[in-house]
């Protein structure tokens, strides 16, 4: 898969980003336009669009000498705040309603849509044509009647649809919030008590508000390098459900004709026959997401119980934050990006992760057999193809490490293959309405322990129903036998009587 480009800046043309990377330039990070922003230049708008700290030339210690054509000067601000307080409470007054944009939650999601946005756009982005619109249409459209004959699941009856990069960005971005909130309150909450600890006693009352300051910029933060994850993962996926969580509420199937050709690309296989295989998969999963309805919550539920129970080493924090050089804004980005964060797995994070690893496997392996069931005899190059799906869904792209980086999760399937042995086993074992009743209920599906022994699994439901019926049978001959007694006993009664 391609290298995740940067993203361009929000006041940069994305081929200007690109040409700057070339030349090995460093496009501006989110908190270097932060404090360029303090200096009364807003991304994407002209000097002075904030107002930044333009008002501040009068201050005592000469704070207006500090801006540029290209802002303030981070390094000559802090010098010039460590000699005068009344200048830094003014700018903390002002850092404070500039960051009043991110909203009071934990992530600046709006950065987030418009970092995210310029990533799908890094490259050329166009809507897909009425030609490709038809071309998508009809492959999910004939895919899905494949599948008719390999699945008791119904269609998902949902017209297919035909999306560009920032149309997958706009669907999806909703679902990432919900995932990736929890990790992210978290990690600001880190941040600012790690970063208040390392204030003097005696500043505290002169920096008052710095904490929420310090929350609100790892806010920033986070929502431009998750706005990047996403962008970038946008230029990655080929469908809706590519990711493998189910990212789009409802029944709809949509594949990227953009990501379906840079997959196609080398592959030495006919375009229309990766389309179709693509469009198996994609009605695939949303016939299991619609035709199990407990699914989605179950695997959006599990990676939110493993977010609200993360715990962070603080000690590692305050140490990494005792080296952060505060005139560098780009130091706390680099922090997030290198894993300095990483939340401590528990044993009950560990049981989570395992839950959600396990679950979307079973989602994998499942759409893997039942895709392999409906095009090896209709699609020349289906056995290729599924390996190259397989080869692609195990090793992640760019984007998609930056994105376990940030949420503490890697959303892929590490034992695809098992997962589809185990659903080929069941469907020898007790057919196709045997298999996909397995999905009837959470309690039913296989554990880990399961995939380790695919064939096994068949054979111990098997014996387990076999159990359960015997048991079944001796109640139901108990109460039978209660009801007779309780039948003879009214009969010696009334002769009595």
């Amino acid at each position: 898969m391609p290298d995740t480009p940067t993203p361009p800046r929000p006041d940069e043309d994305p081929e200007d980003a690109d040409r700057s990377a070339r030349d090995g330039g460093t496009p501006q990070d989110p908190l270097s336009q932060l404090f360029s922003a303090l200096g009364g230049a807003a991304p994407g708008g002209p000097p002075g669009a904030l107002g930044g700290l333009g008002g501040l030339g009068g201050l005592p210690g000469g704070l207006g000498g500090l801006g540029g054509p290209g802002g303030v000067d981070p390094a000559q601000l802090f010098e010039q705040l460590q000699k005068d307080p009344q200048a830094m409470a003014q700018v903390m007054a002002a850092v404070q309603q500039l960051m009043a944009t991110s909203g009071d939650g934990p992530v600046n999601w709006q950065l987030a849509h418009d970092v995210a946005r310029q990533g799908a756009l890094a490259e050329p982005d166009p809507a897909p044509s009425s030609s490709e619109e038809r071309e998508v249409a009809e492959a999910l459209r004939l895919a899905d009647l494949w599948l008719d004959p390999v699945t008791d699941l119904p269609s998902a009856s949902a017209a297919g649809r035909a999306w560009s990069r920032a149309e997958w960005v706009e669907a999806t971005l909703p679902t990432w919030k919900r995932l990736a909130e929890p990790v992210a309150s978290s990690v600001a909450d880190a941040v600012a008590s790690a970063m208040a600890e390392q204030i003097p006693e005696e500043a505290r009352g002169m920096v008052a508000g710095a904490n929420t300051m310090m929350r609100s910029i790892g806010g920033t933060v986070f929502g431009a390098q998750l706005g990047q994850a996403v962008g970038g993962l946008s230029r990655e996926v080929v469908s809706a459900t590519d990711v493998g969580i189910p990212l789009v509420a409802g029944s709809t199937t949509a594949l990227l004709p953009g990501g379906v050709a840079a997959f196609a690309d080398g592959l030495g296989v006919p375009a229309g026959e990766v389309r179709l295989f693509l469009a198996a998969r994609e009605a695939a999963h949303a016939r299991l997401f619609a035709g199990v309805p407990w699914l989605r919550g179950h695997l959006l539920g599990t990676v939110e119980s493993y977010a609200r129970g993360i715990t962070l080493d603080m000690s590692r924090i305050e140490e990494a934050v005792r080296g952060l050089d505060p005139s560098d804004p780009s130091a706390l980005q680099g922090a997030l990006a290198s894993g300095m964060f990483e939340p401590e797995k528990t044993p009950a994070q560990q049981a989570a992760l395992e839950r959600l690893e396990t679950a979307l496997a079973l989602v994998e392996g499942w759409v893997d057999h039942v895709v392999d069931a409906a095009t090896r005899s209709t699609l020349p190059s289906a056995a290729a193809l599924r390996e190259a799906v397989r080869r692609r869904r195990a090793v992640g792209g760019p984007a998609e490490h930056v994105m376990a980086g940030l949420v503490g999760l890697e959303l892929r399937p590490r034992r695809l293959r098992e997962a589809s042995r185990l659903w080929e086993a069941v469907e020898a074992s007790r057919g196709t309405d045997g298999r996909d009743a397995v999905w009837a209920h959470p309690d039913l599906l296989p554990t880990a322990a399961d995939l380790d022994d695919p064939d096994g699994f068949a054979a111990r439901r098997r014996d387990a129903e076999a159990a359960d019926a015997d048991v079944d049978a001796a109640l139901e001959a108990l109460l039978r036998g209660e009801e007779r007694r309780g039948t003879n006993d009214d009969d010696g009664d009334g002769e009595a009587q």
